[in-house]
């Protein structure tokens, strides 16, 4: 009866493990997230913590999680409303910039990008708004909504923002601008064009990193990564490599962050009892299995 057991109990096991290997998921979890951060819209890793935002309809807090996730910190931004954060990012100062140009009906003349000091994230030190000059409706067509963003870093004292496309007949079109990283009101400059897929679920862009090297770039789909390698300046298109990298796990991945030159980090939003969590993923993972 005992060897008999025991022989069930193997076999639970076996199947099991087979189960989580058939499943070909390639990235880890490392914690969830708290009940009540649930709509977490974008990371960046500094001082080894990482940083996290919520989107609209939630609080002004940041949270500087640890790789257990516990809140080590948890800081309220005092003058500056959530109108639609989508994005965070960092500079290695130790400044938080935080991307509020959420644009999901290609209506907004508030785009900005906040800057929280390294000496006091509780206040913005600076603004920069910015348009896109390319459009000249408000709201754009349903053909032409391509002024959302999800999507940005910053990269030789300027932030690059890769659009995240809500046209009618979606392409795959993302469009890539650039910005000054100095406070004002500045014409994004388009800089060029990158074209994922035709399948919305799976190809739109909704988080963007370089990491800390700045040799290679990772675009965040919902079940993909596109890195993008061997570019020479800022020119992110011409004579690089682009690879598209499968998840093979499929959730509403909002953020996406380098925790160093090798490891990314990504989190998705919670919907109903899916997501809300914090994966790890390592760039040769993701090279060898495509």
């Amino acid at each position: 009866m005992k060897l008999f057991k025991l022989s069930i109990l193997y076999f639970i096991l076996f199947i099991s493990c087979s189960s989580k290997t058939d499943s070909g998921e390639k990235i880890a979890t490392l914690f969830d997230f708290p009940k009540d951060i649930s709509e977490v819209s974008g990371i960046t890793f500094h001082n080894n913590l990482i940083w996290s935002i919520q989107d609209s309809g939630n609080s002004n807090e940041i949270y500087g999680f640890d790789e257990t996730g516990k809140v080590v910190e948890q800081i309220e931004v005092q003058n500056a409303e959530n109108i639609d954060r989508e994005a965070i990012t960092s500079d290695k100062q130790g400044n938080l910039y935080i991307g509020d140009f959420g644009n999901n009906d290609n209506d907004r003349k508030d785009l900005v990008i906040y800057k929280l000091a390294s000496s006091d994230y509780s206040e913005v030190s600076e603004k920069i708004t910015f348009y896109y000059p390319e459009q000249t409706d408000f709201p754009a067509k349903k053909k032409e909504k391509l002024y959302d963003c999800e999507a940005f870093f910053l990269y030789q004292n300027a932030f690059y923002l890769f659009t995240k496309n809500r046209s009618k007949g979606f392409d795959g079109t993302t469009l890539i601008y650039k910005i000054p990283a100095v406070a004002g009101n500045h014409p994004a400059q388009f800089i060029g064009k990158f074209k994922t897929c035709s399948n919305y679920n799976s190809c739109v862009i909704t988080g963007a990193a370089i990491s800390p090297n700045e040799k290679q770039i990772a675009l965040l789909g919902h079940d993909r990564v596109w890195l993008i390698e061997n570019f020479k300046g800022d020119d992110f298109l011409s004579g690089t490599t682009i690879s598209e990298l499968e998840l093979n796990h499929y959730s509403q991945k909002e953020g996406i962050c380098f925790k160093d030159n090798e490891t990314l980090f990504i989190a998705d939003e919670r919907s109903k009892k899916i997501g809300g969590k914090l994966y790890e993923v390592s760039l040769s993972t993701l090279k060898s299995s495509n």
